[in-house]
């Protein structure tokens, strides 16, 4: 059984485009005609140089080899041009068709993936979502108003979310951290609270933020919603500042979440080290893919900390991520983009499904999914954005800030 072909998909997703701009798909076919698909999260290159990566990585470190060699062919792919240390462009072309090889090695022996990682510990997944409007609201406006954000948040929790995030705390900049203005101060206080007289102890609340912060910055916004008690502050600094996350970790009584950014168990391992967070937010098809993760988890454990798949993408990641955190014992929950996405679930023949919170990992063989590829090919996207894109433009402290989520541009 060797690896053969390569094709890729790049998904564009359709209003209002939850997940991302568009999605890379990849699919690993072997000699013997089996076919597994894969998910590639990172993508810091627009899609064609990104294909380009995708395609280059499979001719030097995967096409001919045994698609059970996971191992032979990460290191192949971690050492490429004298590295050894995690690329995260190179590490997310190799994460998606790392994934690819466990759909494959599920389907040859009709077995589904968790089964192959040391077998089902969690018969039910917990799941979170993001507040995402409702029909009825305005759409721009609902980000940063804790009327509507209260309400789609009793919607949540009345489709049996026990965790729910939000992000109402200022602009993404490609500047850096900065000091919160005391308007998104003020905001973000209002909506944490709104949500939490809505729903009352029938969900956990997590703070999102996306390393928008200085230091001091996320202490003083840490502290002034330690009130509210969020289950978690999700990368409250930039990723790469791990002595400075380290410090938020202890000023403040909120546990720290990290990880969507972060590549390989040489990143999640000196966060651990340093005790800058203690819940793990792998994104699969970046950080190594889901043996690469299967280890972050097992050293976690070590530290005390827990994991929460990270899911800003399509649903081939997200059939990745169960498979895995069925077979875990740290396992936190897992991010879902409502009870699953209008658009993710056609792509994949609705083979996965959100009851009442939880997941239940599938039986039938591989990732228990089945990738509809004339869905796919109907939206191919051709636009000029990444996946996701950091606005330049710095904080405003004199009108106040409103991020529309993770939408794509109308």
């Amino acid at each position: 059984m060797k690896l053969e072909a390569l094709d890729i998909f790049v998904v564009g997703t359709p209003p209002p485009g939850w997940g991302g701009h568009y999605w890379i798909i990849v699919r690993l076919t072997t000699e013997c005609g089996l076919v597994g698909y894969g998910e590639v999260y990172a993508a810091a290159v627009g899609p064609e140089a990104m294909k380009a990566v995708i395609t280059d990585v499979f001719s030097r470190h995967l096409q001919g080899e045994n698609p059970e060699n996971i191992e032979i062919m990460f290191r192949r792919a971690y050492s490429s041009g004298f590295t050894q240390r995690p690329d995260p462009t190179v590490m997310g072309a190799f994460s998606g068709m790392e994934i690819a090889c466990w759909d494959i090695l599920g389907k040859a022996r009709d077995r589904p993936v968790w089964a192959l990682l040391g077998g089902r510990m969690n018969e039910r997944v917990r799941a979170y979502t993001y507040l995402y409007p409702l029909p009825h609201h305005d759409k721009a406006a609902f980000w940063t108003s804790p009327e509507m954000t209260a309400e789609s948040a009793v919607a949540a929790v009345d489709q049996g979310f026990t965790a729910l995030k939000l992000d109402p705390a200022g602009p993404y900049t490609l500047r850096g951290g900065h000091q919160p203005g005391m308007r998104d101060l003020e905001t973000c206080d209002q909506m944490l609270a709104a949500v939490r007289a809505a729903i009352g102890a029938r969900a956990d609340i997590l703070l999102g933020t996306h390393g928008q912060f200085t230091p001091a910055g996320a202490i003083r916004l840490g502290a002034a919603m330690e009130r509210h008690q969020p289950l978690w502050f999700e990368e409250p600094i930039p990723p790469d500042d791990i002595p400075g996350m380290a410090e938020v970790a202890r000023a403040v009584r909120i546990p720290i979440a990290t990880g969507e950014r972060l590549s390989t168990k040489a990143e999640f391992g000196a966060v651990l080290r340093a005790g800058a967070a203690h819940i793990l937010q792998p994104a699969l098809g970046r950080a190594g893919g889901i043996w690469e993760v299967k280890k972050i988890a097992a050293i976690a454990e070590i530290y005390g900390a827990q994991i929460a798949p990270h899911l800003y993408a399509g649903p081939v990641e997200w059939a990745a991520n169960i498979q895995l955190a069925a077979s875990i014992p740290n396992l936190l929950m897992i991010e879902c983009i409502g009870t699953g996405g209008e658009f993710h679930l056609p792509l994949i023949n609705h083979a996965i499904t959100v009851e009442d919170g939880y997941v239940v990992p599938p039986e039938t063989p591989g990732l228990g999914i089945t990738f509809d590829e004339s869905l796919a090919r109907a939206h191919q996207y051709s636009g000029p954005s990444l996946h996701l894109e950091m606005r330049e433009a710095p904080c405003d402290y004199s009108n106040g800030n409103n991020f529309e989520g993770g939408a794509p541009r109308t």
